[in-house]
């Protein structure tokens, strides 16, 4: 009788320790999966801004402004003085590859080409130039098994940059290439974090405060007149899918994502980003895909898979 009982308080613990180790898992994919729709919101959402009237230069504010100011007292506190042991020096650095000055040329992008040219493009370039500065840069070693992943995804890339060519023009092919310089940009910030062992949280911080630098600028050359016309309703959007949801939002959930499963677990939520993008695009803007950037996103998704994997 005690043995059975004892047996029946091992299969418990079992079964609870089991329950404990799952629920933090089971958040981290939650969370990783509303990180990587939320970035398909803000593609979406600049695609949809420059449709009813926005600016690059305008999208840029509501990506930055409203970030900045909530972070801002964070970084005060952190110290101002060296960005949170950043430097400033660094901090203008990241700031350029993967703060506003990338954002500004990737929303430019999306004046040439539908949507599902810059969701795809864009990551992809990223993992292949992420690739490429590991190897070169940091001296990584790159499997075989990421290596094939980078061929297919510039296959990937080549299918969707037949339909630029052969469908859309030279517009087409400038807004592609527009994303492959946006991709590598963000992929040399990936770098930079790594070389200087900076975290993605500090990094955005001090990008997002930094930021509050260009508003001066903004209000005194562009002013507020224009994107007041546009009215509050779309305005309002642009604030939420810009400033919060593709912002911070994004940001915080991947951390706790990554916190939660591991980075290299975690890694896989931003490869789902160009499959949202592409839905969220065609239920809410009313761009469906067309066949090219159908198989060109399949394409680029088994390049992601393999270019994940240790082997």
């Amino acid at each position: 009788m005690d043995q059975r009982t004892s047996g029946a308080d091992a299969l418990i613990q079992k079964n609870d320790a089991q329950n404990n180790d799952a629920a933090p898992a089971l958040l981290g994919v939650v969370c990783g999966l509303s990180a990587a729709l939320f970035w398909a919101l803000g593609f979406a959402g600049t695609r949809h801004g420059l449709k009813v009237g926005f600016t690059p230069v305008d999208l840029l504010v509501h990506r930055y402004v409203w970030s900045g100011i909530a972070f801002l007292p964070l970084v005060l506190r952190a110290g101002i003085s060296d960005l949170c042991g950043i430097g400033w020096g660094r901090g203008l650095v990241l700031m350029v590859l993967g703060g506003p000055v990338m954002s500004l040329i990737s929303y430019t992008g999306f004046m040439f080409v539908p949507l599902g040219h810059g969701s795809v493009i864009q990551p992809s370039c990223a993992t292949l130039g992420g690739l490429l500065l590991a190897a070169v840069v940091l001296k990584e070693h790159i499997s075989a098994s990421r290596l094939a992943g980078a061929f297919v995804i510039v296959g990937g890339l080549g299918v969707i940059g037949a339909e630029s060519i052969g469908h859309i023009g030279a517009d087409g092919v400038l807004g592609d290439l527009i994303f492959v310089l946006t991709g590598l940009m963000f992929a040399g910030f990936g770098a930079a974090l790594r070389h200087w062992r900076v975290s993605a949280v500090s990094a955005a911080l001090v990008i997002n405060v930094l930021s509050l630098l260009l508003l001066p600028v903004y209000l005194a050359t562009v002013g507020l007149a224009h994107v007041a016309a546009i009215g509050l309703t779309e305005n309002a959007i642009q604030a939420l899918a810009q400033g919060v949801l593709a912002g911070p939002a994004a940001l915080y959930l991947f951390a706790v994502s990554v916190q939660r499963l591991g980075v290299a677990r975690a890694a896989v939520f931003p490869a789902c980003v160009p499959a949202l993008t592409l839905l969220v695009g065609w239920l809410l803007l009313g761009e469906p895909p067309t066949m090219l950037q159908a198989a060109g996103l399949v394409t680029v998704l088994c390049g992601f898979y393999l270019a994940q994997r240790q082997r």
